[in-house]
């Protein structure tokens, strides 16, 4: 399987496929570079290159004790990159992928960038401060990480089982598929990585780094998300984006990529094209 070995000694699982102009997908937490895979199986018919890694801590990328914030993300990603001599690519995030590629940006240019997308994703900042009020307290994010530490398989079959993918919703059907896919994901990670990336993707303050990047952003976001709740995210991103543009999709959940793939794929695909 492909590996890089990043500078502190991480090694870092990467997926490649085809050629063409290259789509480079970041996953959410605590899941892996395959909770992309219908996007990447429909944008390489479409004759892009698609790539993914595996977020340290998380899928087949090395278990490392430290480096689970933004900008070892972003310098993971840059890795991936670099060793992939990548360029006009595109970039798309979902969750705290989306603030991966935000920090990604901002801290390493958009030279090798033509433009990026990102879905229900954490930025400008997730927790309540006094600059941000309409955020969310910070005990919510302690209580996940007692869920997480308490018994992390539960906790990993209760989130897609309700509100990741809104399938706690009066009339929703859930999959039992997607639910087990995404524990599956889920476990395969580190405890340490994901009880250290809540903090991080509830924390970490976007708004200097969306104010840097000149690139096309397109802000792809549900307005029933009840993860990243929708008014106090894309809106703010978009707004501060010097190219940002939103996408409100009425309904939506947070794990949009997966329930409504069709839509989302459809998209993105004009976006790339435009």
């Amino acid at each position: 399987m492909p590996y890089i070995t990043t500078d502190d000694g991480t090694e870092i699982f990467y997926k490649d496929w085809g050629s063409g102009q290259p789509v480079v997908f970041s996953h959410g937490w605590p899941l892996s570079s395959d909770d992309w895979d219908n996007q990447m199986l429909f944008f390489l018919r479409h004759g892009y290159r698609v790539i993914a890694h595996d977020r340290r801590g998380h899928g087949r990328s090395a278990q490392v004790a430290d480096g689970h914030d933004l900008d070892h993300y972003a310098d993971d990603l840059a890795a991936v990159t670099t060793h992939l001599d990548l360029g006009d690519a595109i970039h798309v995030g979902h969750s705290t992928g989306g603030g991966e590629v935000v920090r990604y940006l901002a801290r390493h240019g958009g030279a090798r960038v033509a433009k990026a997308a990102i879905i229900a994703a954490i930025p400008p900042i997730m927790v309540r401060t006094e600059a941000n009020p309409g955020g969310l307290p910070k005990s919510v994010f302690d209580d996940l990480q007692a869920q997480l530490a308490a018994n992390r398989s539960e906790f990993y079959r209760a989130l897609p089982s309700g509100p990741f993918y809104g399938f706690n919703r009066p009339g929703a059907e859930p999959s039992e598929a997607i639910i087990q896919n995404w524990w599956r994901q889920g476990m395969m990670g580190s405890a340490k990585a994901h009880y250290d990336g809540i903090v991080a993707f509830s924390q970490t303050d976007f708004t200097q780094d969306l104010k840097k990047i000149n690139v096309p952003v397109l802000v792809m976001h549900g307005d029933d998300d009840q993860i990243v709740p929708y008014q106090d995210s894309a809106p703010l991103s978009a707004k501060l984006l010097p190219n940002g543009t939103l996408k409100t999709y009425t309904g939506f959940p947070h794990g949009m990529p997966t329930t409504h793939a069709d839509t989302v794929n459809a998209d993105l695909l004009e976006f790339f094209r435009s």
